[in-house]
């Protein structure tokens, strides 16, 4: 432990780094084996079968590459991603990083916990009688869903990081029998034929570059918390290997499904893009109790990710809160955001803004710190240069307007980008604008930070 000044942090010492290829490849694939991902198969579904199955695989692809890049980068300096960005924000201007990082953590971990609450009230509805969500009288449930996944979140915290690690491995089990039995259900009346051969109503139908930002947004979410786990494994394999293919595996088995079950649906009632909650596919499907339950757990395993990275984030900010309060701060902030598409009366419309938040603002920020990490400072970052107020990495005043500067001008050019036709039906504008913002800040270091 550094401890000769305020910014000093812990260095996780070789006694803790205990988390083999298993845990780190479990850790992912149940960040990403949930109903976050269902319902984001769900939502690019409006693609068709292939135009989402496609856009998946290039986006996680992509998105995975880096982050096997960023756990590298937290297995060699045993630092939280947060802590990592000092290098190319500055000691004081990664606080900029950690406030977007920690707003799109506690974002993630509303959906999961909303979709989970969701499931809830299915429960509710058969045990109970209490009315659905969108139904009059139907927020009592979703509110009483929310305050109970909060709670389980809150335990789950205080019994450890030996715990999460339990519910992790055992939800990935879970997971794995729930996507066979669900794929049995889908497949039982319905082809794959029929699936691949539904075409989506134009005027509902998302163009292939919106659904690959899409799916962009979402697997860049776990990229700024790659470094907060494998700093806990002591060999590279576990730390790149284990993360991408994890988070790979998670992403295509989870979107895959929520792809086929979204058509299916839409094969026998009509598209409808809010039929991508994974609550409302089990209960049309008939799926029952065991499903929502399932769901519930996952929700769980996929929060633990967010929870911890949010607290990471946190902990950079108020150096004065240790990590189990910021874990308990985090979860009790999510849940109050998890709020928002009751008030608003949609989650789909909520998530959608959200995930253009994230895109907007993530690309840039990846772009940067592994430009600067692999590049400009040729993987040079050591505890002392990165807590030290008269070193390099200091800046102009704790900040390096550069890195700042580079920030601000790649989300102009993902809203510009984001206005051409071509940019929405092709590619999309976010691998375009981490590509333009590497290249931006990478010169603009060579010229303003010799």
């Amino acid at each position: 432990m550094l401890n000769n000044n305020k910014y000093a942090f812990k260095v996780i010492p070789d006694n803790e780094q205990n988390m083999t290829y298993w845990d780190m490849f479990a850790t992912w694939f149940g960040a990403n084996a949930n109903n976050g991902t269902w319902f984001i198969g769900g939502v690019v579904a409006a693609c068709g079968l292939i135009g989402g199955l496609s856009a998946t695989v290039i986006g996680g692809v992509i998105a995975y590459i880096f982050l096997a890049m960023m756990a590298y980068v937290g297995y060699k300096t045993r630092t939280s991603n947060t802590v990592l960005s000092r290098g190319a924000f500055g000691i004081r201007g990664s606080i900029i990083p950690s406030i977007i990082n920690l707003t799109l953590f506690l974002g993630w971990t509303a959906v999961n916990t909303f979709i989970a609450a969701m499931s809830l009230t299915f429960i509710f509805h058969t045990l109970f009688g209490w009315a659905l969500f969108g139904q009059p009288g139907g927020n009592l449930g979703i509110i009483v869903g929310i305050l109970v996944m909060s709670i389980l979140h809150v335990l789950s915290i205080i019994a450890g990081q030996r715990s999460v690690q339990l519910v992790e491995r055992i939800g990935v089990v879970l997971v794995i029998i729930f996507v066979v039995l669900e794929t049995f259900v889908v497949f039982k009346d319905i082809s794959f034929t029929q699936i691949a051969h539904y075409h989506v109503p134009a005027k509902q139908r998302m163009p292939f570059g919106v659904a690959i930002d899409t799916i962009a947004a979402f697997g860049l979410g776990w990229v700024v918390g790659g470094a907060d786990f494998s700093r806990f494994t002591s060999k590279k394999r576990n730390a790149i290997s284990g993360s991408f293919w994890g988070a790979f595996l998670g992403l295509f088995s989870f979107a895959m499904i929520g792809l086929c079950t979204t058509l299916s649906v839409a094969l026998t009632s009509g598209y409808n893009a809010n039929n991508s909650d994974p609550s409302v596919i089990a209960n049309k499907l008939g799926l029952g109790f065991i499903a929502m339950l399932v769901i519930v757990l996952t929700s769980m395993t996929a929060n633990a990710v967010n929870i911890q990275a949010g607290a990471s984030a946190l902990s950079n900010m108020i150096h004065k809160l240790n990590l189990n309060k910021s874990l308990v701060i985090i979860t009790l902030l999510s849940m109050a955001l998890t709020f928002v598409p009751v008030i608003s009366g949609s989650f789909l419309d909520s998530f959608i803004s959200f995930l253009d938040y994230t895109g907007m603002l993530l690309g840039p920020i990846i772009a940067i710190m592994l430009v600067d990490y692999f590049l400009v400072n040729q993987e040079n970052y050591n505890p002392i240069a990165l807590s030290d107020r008269n070193g390099k990495l200091w800046y102009q005043g704790g900040f390096n307007l550069v890195a700042v500067g580079t920030l601000i001008l790649g989300v102009i050019i993902y809203l510009i980008l984001k206005s051409f036709a071509v940019i929405e039906t092709t590619i999309g504008a976010t691998f375009i604008t981490m590509a333009i913002s590497a290249v931006i800040y990478y010169f603009g270091s060579k010229l303003f930070n010799k």
